[in-house]
């Protein structure tokens, strides 16, 4: 199954993708899990010590590499380069593991006004096209909230887009952005989970406000998840509430897929 998690910024989706990537690997799957978000937080989220990232660099950030494979020379404006660049090989050579999870973290397409067609741009989203295609494991992508990352040769693979949400009118606003967005890519298949709550109301609200969106479960607002912040390691390692909720929604979401 192949996944992206999204939302507004601070609303728990790196926590979600985190959370769902280790109870993946429990089951017994294979997990890529691609960090996509410019905050780069996933590796604390799985659980992956700082150590192990030490030599990591964000493919965006990799101007050599991306020239190499995709012919684009630095400081040359429209420069012809490979629309179809070698990647296959970028999850093993450029991936941190733990636990039967792969991490690889992209970075951040450069802004050239919208989605700049530049060898960063080209090299990203073959990587996705490629994962969502052709790998057999569970790729669990932690987006922001803009999709930049995403094509439309991408979202055809993907199975799901799952968009994170706490009961506030800022954080529904940018689910109905990422929903517009999502249509524009013609994704099919988008998901609301809810976080931070504390009480039945607030998923009614959630619910009542993105009616029009499937519901897959919530995270509770929990100080574990804080603490674990802190002290820098998984909530998966230190809270088993957030263990069952999530595990909760990685069910609910495969019953939805089974039904389409």
């Amino acid at each position: 199954m192949k996944v992206a998690i999204s939302g507004k910024g601070g609303v728990g989706k790196t926590t979600l993708a985190g959370v769902m990537s280790r109870i993946l690997a429990d089951q017994g799957y294979k997990v890529l899990s691609i960090d996509a978000d410019p905050d780069s937080n996933l590796a604390s989220a799985i659980g992956i010590e700082p150590a192990k990232l030490k030599d990591i660099q964000p493919l965006a950030q990799m101007k050599e590499f991306i020239e190499e494979r995709t012919g684009a020379k630095r400081g040359a404006y429209g420069s012809f380069f490979k629309l179809n660049p070698k990647v296959d090989d970028i999850p093993e050579k450029f991936s941190v593991s733990k636990d039967g999870i792969r991490l690889l973290v992209l970075g951040t397409i450069p802004q050239g006004g919208g989605g700049c067609f530049c060898g960063e741009n080209v090299l990203l989203k073959s990587l996705l096209a490629h994962l969502f295609v052709e790998r057999d494991e569970y790729v669990v992508v932690d987006m922001e909230a803009g999709l930049e990352h995403l094509g439309r040769g991408t979202t055809a693979y993907m199975d799901a887009l799952i968009v994170v949400v706490e009961p506030g009118q800022r954080s529904m606003q940018t689910a109905r952005q990422v929903k517009g967005l999502a249509d524009d890519l013609g994704v099919k298949r988008v998901y609301i989970v809810g976080n931070k709550v504390v009480a039945e109301p607030d998923i009614a609200m959630i619910k009542e406000h993105l009616a029009d969106l499937p519901f897959l479960g919530y995270m509770s607002q929990n100080e574990k998840i804080l603490e674990a912040d802190k002290l820098g390691v998984s909530p998966y390692d230190l809270d088993g509430k957030i263990r069952s909720e999530v595990s909760k929604i990685i069910e609910a979401l495969s019953q939805a897929m089974a039904q389409k």
